[in-house]
């Protein structure tokens, strides 16, 4: 595990962000037939991968298109496999989704959010990490599940404007603000 991230205003230390970092979205209204629907865990994990080689901060992010064809910039991420704990699987979906390799510096908090789905309440959790590209080159070329349409660097300055989610962009923020501790 990474090292938790030092005290700021707001921020306890030793312990992961409150899930406040993120907004906890839930259904405008709820109607009986909602109420009465299973709810279904999930937990994926991904993040921020900086890329420091050249003295320009990018980001390696992908776009997705949604369930109306509207495309989304997002934050790579996805499910645990197996065993994996979450920093393992941050690592490797980043990986395979933009196809760049980086290393852990810090976690950036949780955010969650529900949505429904084919019959289904469906409550995710997200935990998203700071990485330091090691390698690899810009591609949505390995993803196995084909989700990302497409794949970009993007100035850290440039981030939060960019991604679809205000979720998204409150971690975008976050990764700026502490990525001086680590370079």
């Amino acid at each position: 595990m990474a090292n938790p991230i030092p005290s700021a205003p707001g921020r306890r230390t030793n312990a992961p962000l409150p899930s406040a970092i993120g907004a906890h979205v839930a259904p405008a209204q709820q109607h009986p037939v909602q109420a009465s629907l299973p709810t279904v865990e999930e937990v994926s994990a991904g993040g921020v991968v900086v890329d420091t080689s050249d003295g320009e901060l990018r980001v390696a992010i992908i776009a997705r298109l949604n369930r109306g064809g509207r495309l989304e910039w997002c934050l790579p991420k996805g499910h645990p496999e197996g065993r994996e704990n979450n920093e393992e699987a941050a690592v490797r979906e980043i990986a395979e989704e933009t196809g760049i390799e980086g290393n852990i510096l810090a976690p950036l908090g949780s955010i969650d959010y529900w949505f429904t789905v084919s019959g289904h309440r469906v409550h995710k959790t997200v935990h998203h990490f700071l990485l330091r590209a090691t390698g690899g080159e810009l591609t949505i070329e390995n993803d196995p599940d084909q989700e990302a349409v497409d794949a970009a660097w993007v100035p850290i300055q440039e981030l939060a404007r960019k991604l679809s989610f205000p979720n998204e962009r409150r971690i975008a923020d976050l990764a700026r603000e502490v990525l001086p501790e680590h370079l």
